[in-house]
């Protein structure tokens, strides 16, 4: 049997992105790598105001926090609502959509990931599904969040927890898998 008969995988794979997205992909990766990394760190808005022009929805830019070294792929797939915080070195890996709502924080070193590849087929076709982390959810440092989860709202997860499911409101959760470990009482004034 030579290499030609035998099966790999990305056999057949084709890229899922048109042309005018990779070019406007690119246009972000200069951006980002350039203006929103060499910005100040207190300069969240101004960094804010930049995914904006890419098209991600930040209706109140001055009040959101974004870190110079958080990376996000396509910003037009990103929803930052008012007083979200994304910390240092968070990755948000927004293949498909990812919401982060009002007053959430995640913390350094969170990776959000929205995409992955169906390994049941030789060709490793791109899947993927929206991330939602709802009002004021804290992800402590190094959480890892699945395609597809949704964190329900005032729900704290614990460092380095790996979400591979959806997580209720109102709970304290922690690792790997996440799951919840006890209520979360209304935080004090």
């Amino acid at each position: 049997m030579n290499s030609s008969e035998v099966p790999y995988l990305g056999q057949g794979n084709t890229p899922p992105y048109s042309r005018s997205e990779r070019i406007r992909r690119a246009a972000w990766a200069l951006v980002q790598a350039t203006l929103f990394r060499w910005s100040p760190r207190p300069c969240h808005g101004f960094r804010a105001r930049l995914l904006r022009f890419f098209g991600a929805q930040v209706p109140a830019p001055d009040t959101v926090k974004i870190f110079p070294s958080a990376r996000v792929v396509f910003p037009w797939k990103l929803s930052l609502a008012p007083h979200a915080m994304v910390g240092p070195r968070v990755w948000l890996y927004n293949l498909a959509p990812i919401e982060i709502g009002f007053g959430a924080n995640v913390s350094q070193d969170c990776h959000l990931c929205s995409g992955s590849h169906d390994y049941r087929r030789w060709s490793m076709p791109l899947v993927t599904r929206a991330i939602v982390i709802e009002r004021n959810v804290w992800l402590c440092a190094e959480v890892f969040v699945a395609p597809g989860v949704t964190i329900g709202e005032l729900a704290v997860v614990g460092a380095r927890s790996v979400v591979r499911g959806n997580l209720p409101a109102r709970q304290v959760c922690a690792g790997d898998p996440c799951v919840p470990v006890k209520p979360r009482a209304e935080p004090q004034p």
